[in-house]
């Protein structure tokens, strides 16, 4: 008879668990599906600022604030908002901004384009890549410009050499929102 109770206990509190979770209306597919993420926020942003760690004293500032709306999730090319970057040493250095053509993020990596609309380099006018890891106390840096061809360079839409560069230690906010693409089902 004991046994029994406690069956039936046990059923009638899996039964209200499961009412509860069913009338609250959480989403049973999981938080990783396309369709609970296109709802619940943006599909990709990278946003913040942060210093390259260099031991002879340049001032090199990259900014983000790149976003990918949940309707465009699919279409990284829709990406849009701005970017900024600044390299200084020994009073001579060079700026640039621009607005941004394309953002695909994976994890903590961000992949971004831009055409630079504004700068006093050869950058002006020409597409560049930046890629991002937000890795806490060890943000990195990467950029397209770093070869030996980088005044004739422009590149196709979201790509950029890897992350390579540190950053200046306490300088750092990069903030990347995970992209989740979705997946075509078989018919």
């Amino acid at each position: 008879m004991a046994r029994t109770r406690i069956l039936v206990a046990t059923a009638m509190a899996l039964l209200v668990a499961a009412t509860g979770t069913a009338a609250a209306g959480v989403d049973l597919d999981g938080p990783h599906t396309a369709r609970h993420q296109a709802a619940a926020r943006e599909a990709a942003a990278l946003t913040g600022s942060a210093k390259l760690y260099r031991p002879y004293g340049d001032d090199i500032t990259f900014t983000f604030d790149a976003h990918l709306a949940a309707k465009d999730n699919m279409r990284p090319e829709k990406a849009y908002g701005t970017f900024s970057f600044s390299h200084y040493v020994d009073g001579g250095g060079g700026w640039a901004k621009g607005r941004i053509d394309c953002l695909v993020t994976g994890g903590k990596t961000a992949v971004m384009t831009g055409i630079v609309t504004d700068s006093d380099t050869p950058h002006k006018g020409r597409r560049v890549g930046i890629s991002v890891t937000d890795d806490g106390r060890h943000d990195r840096v990467g950029y397209s410009w770093m070869s030996a061809d980088a005044d004739e360079l422009t590149v196709p839409r979201c790509t950029s050499l890897p992350p390579f560069e540190t950053i200046k230690k306490g300088s750092g906010d990069f903030q990347v929102l995970q992209w989740y693409p979705e997946y075509p089902t078989r018919p």
